[in-house]
């Protein structure tokens, strides 16, 4: 029987830390009949949430990876994925945004749009995922709609229309009126599980009719018909609006915004009519991907812009087209999740990797609950589910025999931070071996390196909290007590005036020798410049011949690892290569790649270095009797303050730092606020560090490198 796919939703649930983003998932699982009894985050009866499965998240009371689960609502079938709240495993949101067709972005009723808000919220825009917006907490003390509303509009640039308003707030909170429907919503029963729709109450009745007619002026901007009948005074029919909200939700024109409080039960059954009504199916995504086996034009014939792109259709009897969005390393070989773009998979059957070529027999197939698996022996384009045993990487395209197709891959934002990890035992290097890459194959941000001068081996991440989370898991899972090191800032090398370079590669030992010669300018990039690192061709006349060309283009890019500074990857240069010569018997690809990394090696030490350092962009919550102390002690760091509001005794200050002064901030916000300050933080941007503290990094890094060569 075929599957009706206008009745699929594949949902995320994602916000900033801690605006009930799990708590909302368990209400979800709960009315859905998926669960039989709701269990809190940080709930006293030790069991937790369902969706944070990992003995740490419930620990800890935070989300670290994302869960998916099916659930029915209605006669509706939604697949749904609950998401960190932290920065630090912002690829667990990236990655699930990518496959998903719609999204609640969930905002606190008092904090507002917050750092991460506005992440997500790029991250969403990024994927052309329509959402709605969920102002949750409507129960706490301050809490102000009206505020958030605001903030959605200025800060996240979208069009918020609330189609509902809050009876009463705060400890008040008794319901929502629904604008559309023109009714009071009350939540009864000892879960919030009995819905009861009465008429608007009198002392709500002016507020609900002054906020429907915004409501649907609000609309009226996207439909003609909705403008006529508005301007003809006429009756506007219930369906008639959910209709245009729709539309103009999937065309990203609106955000349309609902309210409650997950943890007191109210307002999640609404919310879910609302994502059956507002979200799009798999068959309302406009979905391409790339057909590897179109080539260029090679008569020099301009290419359109999406000249190798093919659409996809939400059908199963087309060739398999899916992805791998997410991979877990298991005891018993890799769980790999999937969404199914095109066609179908059945069980048994094998499908072709379009990254390595390699066909794939996929042996087993199950549907995710959290931890829980249930096995299936098909599942369809629109669905989401996860295969066993299936050895491939995040981001890889399956297709059918036949079909070369691939599919955008995941962005992935690069590590700010780097320390050095070794078990105390040396029995236990094995088992970190194993964990160190299980890791890095499940977690695209997360790197391992080693220093090939102390051979020690490095981790690479997010921020602090990331990786400390890895340490821990390495603990607990695989039994390594670690030595870890300090945490390392990874600084960047730029140059900071332009070189005219002139080096000739010479060698002569007998036989047939090397000869290489390569003459032009380095320039720095401009500030702005998307890639680090530039190589532009202008030899002409024959002076280095073609094949040579790449060689020397790969010798600069090889010099640029380690800068001579202090061993820190150099960026932001740009290669003109103006000139050269050669031998006709001992020049060689070898020898034009031996001279660009020496002539590189030779410019970078005359090019004036700079250290580029990470800043990271950091929100503060704290009562706002700490507001000064906060601010001057961010000062003290080198922070610059961007913004600070104060409301309802909370100050939220938005500052950019250094990320070198910030590795104990959490001890020191703690102890300058007694406890009570919060603060998140994410990387925004690379900038020049000051010349007196980079005599002072440069210093002390070759001091350490000093000590590891006197240790040998």
């Amino acid at each position: 029987m075929a599957v009706n796919l206008s009745l699929y939703r594949n949902i995320g649930v994602s916000a900033h830390i801690d605006s009930g983003k799990t708590t909302l998932s368990e209400r979800i699982l709960f009315y859905c009949g998926r669960i039989h009894s709701i269990h809190e985050v940080k709930g006293k009866d030790g069991v937790g949430a369902v969706m944070d499965h990992m003995e740490l998240e419930r620990e800890k009371g935070i989300t670290i990876t994302s869960a998916a689960t099916q659930v029915t609502w209605k006669d509706y079938t939604v697949n749904v994925i609950d998401t960190p709240g932290h920065v630090d495993f912002t690829v667990e949101v990236e990655r699930s945004l990518r496959v998903l067709d719609g999204a609640i972005l969930v905002l606190c009723s008092v904090g507002g749009v917050q750092s991460q808000s506005l992440t997500v919220d790029r991250q969403m825009k990024r994927y052309k995922v329509p959402r709605i917006a969920f102002i949750n907490k409507m129960d706490r003390t301050g809490a102000n709609p009206d505020k958030v509303i605001t903030q959605i509009r200025e800060k996240l640039n979208v069009t918020p229309v609330p189609l509902q308003i809050p009876m009463g707030r705060e400890m008040d909170f008794q319901g929502v009126i629904d604008l559309i429907e023109q009714r009071a919503v009350f939540f009864d029963g000892e879960d919030g599980e009995v819905v009861r729709y009465e008429p608007i109450p009198e002392q709500f009745q002016a507020k609900a009719a002054e906020a429907r007619q915004e409501m649907l002026e609000a609309l009226s901007m996207f439909s003609d018909d909705l403008m006529t009948a508005l301007l003809e005074e006429q009756e506007i029919g219930v369906e008639e609006i959910r209709k245009v909200v729709r539309q103009a939700t999937l065309a990203h024109q609106i955000t349309p915004v609902m309210m409650g409080s997950a943890y007191k039960n109210k307002g999640v059954q609404e919310l879910l009519d609302g994502v059956t009504y507002f979200l799009p199916s798999p068959i309302d995504r406009e979905l391409t991907a790339i057909d590897l086996d179109k080539k260029p034009p090679t008569d020099g014939t301009p290419t359109e812009p999406n000249w190798n792109r093919v659409p996809l259709e939400s059908t199963p009897d087309k060739p398999l087209v899916c992805m791998a969005f997410k991979t877990v390393v298991e005891q018993y070989g890799q769980l790999t999740y999937t969404r199914l773009y095109q066609g179908k998979i059945v069980k048994g059957d094998s499908y072709i990797n379009t990254r390595t070529g390699k066909r794939i027999r996929f042996g087993r197939l199950v549907r995710m609950h959290s931890n829980e698996r249930q096995d299936v022996d098909s599942a369809e384009a629109g669905d989401i589910i996860a295969l066993v045993g299936v050895d491939c990487a995040s981001g890889d395209t399956f297709c059918s025999e036949g079909t070369n197709y691939a599919l955008e891959s995941i962005f992935v934002p690069d590590a700010v931070i780097r320390l050095s990890i070794e078990p105390v035992k040396r029995d236990g290097a094995d088992r970190l071996g194993k964990a160190l890459e299980r890791f890095r194959r499940e977690d695209p941000t997360f790197r391992v390196m080693t220093d090939e001068e102390t051979g020690q081996t490095l981790i690479a991440g997010m921020g602090q909290l990331h990786l400390d989370i890895y340490v821990e898991r390495i603990k607990r899972e695989y039994g390594v007590e670690c030595i870890v090191g300090q945490p390392r800032v990874a600084y960047r090398e730029c140059p900071t005036r332009s070189v005219e370079f002139n080096y000739k590669h010479k060698k002569q030992t007998g036989g047939s020798g090397q000869f290489a010669h390569v003459v032009g300018v380095m320039e720095p990039l401009p500030e702005d410049a998307v890639l680090p690192y530039e190589f532009v061709n202008e030899v002409s006349g024959g002076r280095i011949p073609k094949e040579y060309i790449a060689p020397v283009d790969k010798g600069f890019q090889r010099a640029l690892v380690k800068g001579p500074l202090c061993e820190c990857e150099v960026v932001g240069v740009r290669m003109r290569l103006q000139d050269g010569s050669y031998h006709d018997v001992d020049s060689s690809e070898m020898a034009f790649d031996i001279c660009g990394f020496d002539a590189m090696r030779e410019v970078l030490g005359k090019a004036d270095l700079g250290l580029l350092e990470p800043i990271m962009k950091l929100e503060v919550e704290v009562p706002d009797e700490y507001q000064g102390g906060v601010t001057g002690h961010l000062a003290s760091k080198r922070g610059v303050i961007n913004s600070s509001d104060t409301g309802f005794g909370i100050a939220v200050i938005n500052a950019e730092v250094p990320l070198s002064s910030m590795f104990d901030y959490a001890n020191e916000l703690r102890s300058m606020t007694q406890g009570k300050g919060t603060f998140t933080m994410e990387f925004a941007k690379y900038a020049m560090l000051p010349r007196g503290l980079q005599a002072e990094v440069v210093e002390k890094r070759r001091k350490e490198k000093a000590e590891r060569a006197a240790a040998k």
